[in-house]
């Protein structure tokens, strides 16, 4: 247990920017499950429009401390992948 003002206060703040992270995460997931979905349904507009917002998300908390830029730009380059053999299976 925190016994000073400034420990209690820490807590606080941690406990908060716990939940601000954990929300912005799980917000990057769902959207990743979305776009993934959409590639299994092999529906390439359907793919297309959810890759664009799976990039805005990840755009989004990339430029937060919340995940790093590298990991994020990771994971663009590897759905990104994933869109052009769908798009190229199509052909």
């Amino acid at each position: 247990m925190p016994n000073t003002e400034s420990a209690k206060k820490r807590v606080r703040q941690n406990a908060k920017r716990n939940a601000l992270n954990n929300w912005r995460k799980r917000k990057v997931k769902d959207q990743v499950k979305s776009f993934l979905a959409a590639v299994h349904g092999k529906d390439i507009k359907a793919a297309e429009a959810e890759y664009r917002k799976t990039v805005s998300a990840l755009d989004k908390v990339a430029s937060s401390s919340t995940m790093h830029r590298n990991t994020a730009s990771r994971q663009k380059s590897r759905l990104h992948k994933r869109l052009k053999a769908l798009q190229g299976a199509a052909k």
